[in-house]
């Protein structure tokens, strides 16, 4: 070969991008990223039921989408589950327009509709006025002016919530003889004593002694009963950590402004509040011992029993192992533990915990991850101990919505309860308080809502997948049976313009024994001929599970994909809504971030489908997804070759106290720098692009900059976008824009060619 035709061919290699990149990152593809939210929007029909009942539960009725545009109203009859028409949409239409002008039988604006039990008249508001219209003779009246839009929904239920406060907070007592108040402290602006006042004498006593200096009283007093004892709850304040930010283009000045924003931090010092108790005809307080309560994260849910013989509080210590309900005797002080749940990691108590207190029966429902699922139970008020478990299985509770006292039943969502189904979809369920009569009220393959009629005698269900439309369902709430359909979503006008479902997949994790869940996205015009880099939109916080469920025309995740990528999520161990021992990883370990079992994960879907090149892996996140972005890097960076990292907390002594002290523990311990993406910002290998909004006041923007810090002195390469006046995650369609280029570049291999 002569040398000119070598040096041609080495300048053709050196040069020449691979074959599977040349026609991928494109200003075609660029074109098509840009319009695939609209091109696949409005094309679902029949996905959407916002039911509105009639008071007695015997109809329903909804707006049914029929196509781009277009919609007419159903009636259903429930006894009968006859499906129709609510009216004559034509004859309706006409009699409209000639009262006030054009409308259209498929396009009537009805607001507010209201149909008559019987549903022979319907009421709406249309045109700024308020009509009445006889459904079967045809005559329609204006009756006043429109009213303002309703919510659209009539629901049952819901009405306990996670750690609901039952406690009277009232300064006057119940018998109105007496009243409790704060009193200034003279030459003291910020101190105060509590008082008591007997309302028929105007007598008033001084009960506590310039209790301004260390804290204060709150003047929500929860009274006995019997109005012979009251609880008043002393808070000493927590310290000053305040947040500055600097806004450096602010719209209505040349020069830049100062915000500074409360903000504490894990291991400052936290406000604390304590119970204590005040003796009525003695003007004294009863000394209570705190040995049960020293380090309070919260104390709540204060609540007298009916006999006035003492009252309870719920106890959740900083650091989250222990939880207690404690019972304080009204006359001694003497307190014990009546639930006392500890926990060898962490207590969620931001998401599982739920009591119940039944006066009638003196017993409690409590909720606990002791059994290694999160499940509920029945106690005995009085003595403390468990009458019984009421759920129990390898699946969770994923939350309680309604407890009838009465017919002493528990309303309720669970994951996994399905074998079979993905664990992360919601069924609604109802159990016995003891445990037995357990009824499925959900039945298809999907996630779940329900809303139920007035009553309570039927809901519609509303279930759907990735890869499966909304479908509708009117059921019997006492058996959960089917009534009939009220819609299935039609798709056939998305799939004409070539949409195609994410792909769920499922692999093990670490383990070699759990199911690890995820999906896929391809472009829309995939060649499994190619090979595509993979990028995963990650985010690990403990707080949930972020893999999507439901079905959606349009993910934002597309848009990436289009431009030559699949684009993967995946929930990893130390993620929520599992096992205990699932939850349980990110303990101390937010490092960790599931990367053990989401590199498995990956490596699993490229053995099946092997157009996926696990040699170009990228990622990107916001948040506690910004800090595992980055994460990736440093702790996988044989793996991760690229990443975006949006406001991350990198380091979780920066961060916010009540988010990281829950999942990362109190004291502040050496696992936080170990942690720390400063820390190890040393070990970074691959591609990094970070974004720092200059205004975040839910992270900390000085987390950013002291990584930025960390990787000037370890001379590490990386490309840093601050945003000016932007808050948390707010990088607009310019971040947007620089984040894709960023993975053209660096895992396509090509310069971005946008049109």
């Amino acid at each position: 070969m002569r040398l000119s035709s070598l040096r041609f061919v080495l300048l053709a290699c050196l040069f020449a991008t691979p074959v599977s990149a040349r026609a991928q990152g494109t200003a075609a593809d660029y074109d098509r990223a840009e319009k695939l939210g609209q091109r696949f929007g409005g094309k679902v029909t029949h996905g959407k039921v916002d039911a509105r009942w009639s008071a007695d539960d015997s109809r329903l009725w909804f707006r049914s989408d029929t196509g781009a545009g277009t919609w007419e109203f159903v009636s259903i009859d429930c006894d009968t589950a006859q499906r129709k028409p609510a009216f004559d949409h034509a004859k309706l239409a006409a009699a409209l327009s000639k009262a006030v002008g054009k409308f259209v039988a498929d396009r009537l604006p009805l607001d507010n509709l209201d149909l008559s039990a019987g549903g022979k008249e319907a009421e709406f508001d249309t045109a700024g006025a308020h009509w009445r219209y006889d459904i079967s003779s045809g005559v329609l009246e204006k009756s006043g002016e429109a009213k303002p839009l309703s919510a659209g929904r009539s629901r049952r239920g819901g009405g306990d919530g996670q750690g609901r406060t039952e406690s009277r907070r009232n300064v006057e007592s119940p018998d109105e003889k007496w009243t409790v108040f704060l009193r200034p402290v003279r030459g003291r602006p910020d101190g105060y004593d509590l008082a008591l006042k007997e309302k028929a004498t105007g007598d008033e006593s001084v009960l506590t002694t310039n209790n301004g200096g260390a804290g204060k009283f709150e003047t929500n007093v929860i009274w006995s009963p019997d109005s012979k004892h009251f609880v008043a709850l002393h808070v000493t304040p927590a310290e000053d950590h305040p947040l500055h930010t600097i806004e450096s283009s602010p719209k209505d000045q040349l020069q830049p402004k100062l915000h500074t924003t409360p903000y504490l931090k894990p291991g400052d010092r936290i406000a604390v509040t304590k119970p204590h108790l005040f003796d009525v005809a003695s003007h004294a307080e009863i000394a209570i011992k705190d040995d049960l309560f020293p380090t309070p994260w919260s104390i709540s849910q204060v609540r007298w029993a009916t006999d006035s013989a003492r009252f309870t509080f719920l106890y959740n210590q900083r650091g989250h192992q222990v939880m207690r309900i404690i019972a304080v005797d009204a006359n001694t002080g003497d307190a014990k533990p009546l639930i006392d749940e500890v926990a060898r990691t962490f207590i969620d108590y931001t998401n599982k915990v739920f009591t119940r207190y039944l006066a009638d029966t003196n017993e409690i429902l409590w909720m606990s991850e002791r059994d290694g699922w999160n499940h509920l139970y029945l106690y005995d008020a009085v003595t403390g101990q468990v009458k019984n478990q009421i759920t129990k299985g390898e699946w969770v509770v994923r939350g309680v919505d309604r407890v009838d006292d009465k017919a002493r039943q528990i309303l309720f969502r669970a994951g996994g309860i399905v074998p079979g189904q993905d664990p992360y979809y919601i069924h609604y369920c109802r159990i016995n308080f003891d445990g037995t009569g357990l009824v499925m009220l959900t039945q298809g393959d999907g996630t779940h809502k329900i809303d139920y009629s007035p009553n309570g005698k039927y809901f519609v269900d509303t279930y759907s997948r990735l890869d499966l439309a909304p479908v509708s369902e009117l059921r019997r709430a006492d058996d959960g049976k089917l009534v009939c359909e009220v819609e299935r979503a039609d798709t056939a006008a998305l799939a004409e313009v070539g949409w195609r479902a994410p792909e769920r997949f499922a692999a093990k994790g670490r383990d070699g024994v759990t199911d690890i869940f995820g999906i896929i996205y391809r472009p829309t015009n995939f060649d499994e001929n190619k090979k595509y880099p993979i990028v995963e939109d990650i985010y690990a916080g403990p707080q949930g599970s972020f893999v999507p469920k439901n079905f959606a025309s349009y993910f934002p995740q597309q848009g990436l994909a289009e431009l030559g990528f699949i684009v993967v999520q995946i929930d990893g161990m130390g993620t929520n809504n599992r096992s205990k021992a699932f939850h349980d990883v990110c303990f101390k370990n937010l490092a960790d971030a599931g990367f053990a079992d989401r590199i498995l994960w990956i490596k699993a879907t490229a053995a099946k489908y092997p157009y996926m090149d696990v040699t170009r892996v990228g990622l990107y996140g916001t948040s506690a997804g910004g800090q595992s972005a980055l994460g990736g890097l440093l702790f996988h960076g044989d793996f991760y070759k690229a990443a975006v990292s949006n406001c991350g907390c990198h380091d979780n002594r920066m961060d916010k106290i009540w988010w990281n002290e829950q999942w990362m523990s109190w004291p502040v311990g050496p696992e936080y720098a170990a942690s720390s993406n400063v820390v190890n910002a040393k070990n970074l290998t691959g591609k990094l692009l970070l974004f720092v909004g200059e205004l975040d006041t839910n992270v900390d923007p000085a987390s950013t900059m002291q990584v930025v810090n960390a990787l000037i002195k370890a001379n590490k390469d990386f490309d840093l976008v601050v945003f000016p006046g932007a808050g948390h995650g707010q990088i607009g369609t310019y971040g947007q824009r620089r984040l894709r280029d960023f993975f053209v570049r660096n895992l396509l291999g090509v310069e971005p060619r946008r049109g």
